[in-house]
């Protein structure tokens, strides 16, 4: 068996193309773009008005049956099909969400792929790149700044203090900041209140930027966002606090997409990483008008499974952003298959139980539910789905045999085993192959659900229809808030469900497809400058925290400088 280095080795010894030879690839100059360093650039939002005149090329997404904790590899198949596209003389171009460092020195890495399927330079997408998220961050900061300045110097806008919603973030795994009380020290440091910390890519400011079609709509949606209640009931925004334009001023370099490049020389638009839990999961809007305008194909990811990202890309990101899909591509792999089936308990951070490593066609045969309904959910879109078996070498032929026919039997247009993390783009050709064929049916692109119908209708057919329940249990603080958030004409918006990636249901524990459960809703809540409402299925977690043994043990710096230990 061929050994393969680790991911930083491979991106180490990697030879890149200079930044400016990508870009020259798919048509951009040096007036298109702002290098940061060699190997990276920013792309300026006036290619979209030069290039406004080309018809946009294939929009491919890639999504998930739901997860292991280790994930099933969706960024790794996203490059890998890039690559593999251009093996086969297509004109492609990747886009891809930034990864946060809490993840990267925490237990689940980074989000540049892996193997010989990365997008590089990988230390530098990992660890501040462009400084994006530190944008973020500021600007998220000083709102919060002004908040609290604005109820020290008399309160103007009448805020009540407990209604404050609006927390401060910080780029880190840190639990011991999830729940905090400021102010303390004398009245000159402010009123002592109880508040938090959450991850920055939790941010609405994040989904702002993932979301925004231009500087003047980021603007606007700055201004929208909503901190709280005044005392008679009414929302405050950051507009009522005259923050909007500082933040918009501190974002204004962040909006501009990045420009980086796989390891076989694709050009991939990296931008904006908001959470797929509480946000969307997405990368920009923005990123992907820009490529569609580039390049032939464009091969786009979601975060986590169908159920999560594939559905807020196509009901939340396409409505936003007019685009419509033509081809989605949902990953798996044998073992997460086996664990939906009933075998082993796969746990992040601990080797791989024996059990899942030895063939069981039985258990693949009944965690491939999991697979089936995914495919089902695609296919309320109205696009072609494939299927890509991500392969182990444990894998045996017998077993992706039988994805591969219940794959069929569910309605996918195919199914095809890559090797893409071993082999690079060559490990997809035949998968490139049948998104190219898929992208060429006829689809009828459609909603799950219109803007007019109510908070509840939409939640209900979300849940009876992607998370497979049998009806919707509404906690007394989530009717109030639905009738509030009905009442303040907040109600056309979509809904970004708030719930695990491990279950279709709320449950981290319900492997497979549940049936027969209701579906609880403890909670509502509004990011109105993002541009959805966001209903709370179980405890979400925007604070993540650092495990006995994260990440950040193995990195370092050698004796020549070089890094160590990032993967």
């Amino acid at each position: 068996m061929r050994v393969v280095p680790s991911d930083l080795e491979i991106a180490q010894a990697h030879k890149m193309i200079p930044i400016r030879d990508i870009a020259a690839s798919i048509g951009l100059d040096e007036d298109d773009i702002d290098y940061y360093g060699r190997y990276k650039a920013k792309i300026k939002l006036e290619v979209l008005e030069k290039f406004k005149d080309r018809p946009n090329g294939k929009y491919i997404d890639v999504t998930a049956i739901t997860p292991t904790p280790l994930g099933e590899g969706k960024t790794v198949t996203t490059i890998g099909l890039t690559q593999a596209l251009g093996k086969i003389g297509k004109k492609v171009i990747c886009t891809l969400r930034q990864p946060s460092m809490g993840p990267v020195f925490g237990i689940k890495g980074g989000a540049a792929g892996g193997g010989y399927s990365q997008v590089v330079p990988m230390e530098d997408l990992n660890i501040h790149f462009t400084g994006d998220i530190h944008a973020v961050g500021q600007a998220h900061n000083l709102l919060a700044a002004m908040i609290d300045a604005s109820i020290l110097h008399k309160n103007p806008l009448n805020i009540d203090p407990l209604t404050i919603m609006w927390p401060r973030v910080v780029d880190v795994n840190d639990r011991a900041l999830r729940n905090i009380v400021i102010g303390l020290g004398g009245r000159e440091n402010g009123y002592p209140r109880e508040a938090g910390f959450d991850i920055t890519v939790a941010s609405e400011v994040m989904a702002i930027l993932a979301l925004t079609t231009s500087l003047k709509d980021m603007r606007r949606r700055l201004g929208r966002i909503v901190i709280g209640y005044s005392y008679d009931g009414k929302p405050v925004t950051a507009e009522d606090l005259k923050a909007a334009g500082a933040m918009t001023v501190i974002m204004k370099e962040a909006i501009k997409p990045n420009l980086i490049q796989t390891l076989e020389g694709q050009p991939c638009i990296l931008h904006a990483g908001p959470f797929a839990n509480i946000a969307h999961g997405q990368c920009s809007i923005l990123a992907d008008m820009m490529a569609l305008k580039l390049a032939d194909y464009v091969v786009t990811e979601s975060g986590f499974g169908a159920d999560l990202g594939m559905e807020k890309f196509m009901n939340i990101k396409c409505r936003y952003s007019g685009l419509k899909p033509d081809c989605v591509v949902i990953t798996c792999t044998i073992r997460a298959l086996k664990m939906h089936g009933g075998v082993g308990n796969v746990v992040a951070g601990k080797p791989l139980p024996e059990e899942i490593l030895r063939e069981n066609v039985p258990a693949v045969e009944r965690g491939c539910e999991n697979l089936a309904h995914m495919i089902k959910i695609a296919r309320y879109f109205g696009v072609p789905v494939l299927v890509s078996i991500n392969r182990f070498v444990s894998d045996t032929d017998a077993e992706v045999e039988a994805v591969r026919q219940k794959a069929l039997a569910a309605g996918a247009e195919g199914a095809y085993p890559i090797t893409v993390w071993a082999d690079g783009g060559a490990g997809a050709v035949d998968l490139a192959r049948a998104v190219v064929e898929a992208c060429e049916k006829p689809s009828n692109f459609q909603f799950l659900y219109p803007d007019h119908l109510t908070i509840k209708e939409k939640i209900e057919i979300l849940a009876t229809k992607v998370y497979n329940a049998a009806g919707v249990r509404y906690e007394p603080l989530a009717e109030r808030k639905i009738a509030q958030f009905e009442a303040q004409g907040w109600g056309k918006l979509p809904i970004c469900m708030a719930k695990t990636h491990l279950s279709i249901s709320h449950d981290p524990k319900l492997l497979n497809v549940p049936r027969d459960y209701i579906f609880p809703i403890r909670d509502i809540r509004a990011s109105v400058g993002a541009g959805f409402l966001y209903p709370l299925a179980g405890a979400m977690r925007t604070m993540p925290g650092l495990p006995s043994q994260p990440a950040a043990f193995k990195v370092d710096i050698d004796e020549n400088g070089r890094t160590v230990g990032l993967f």
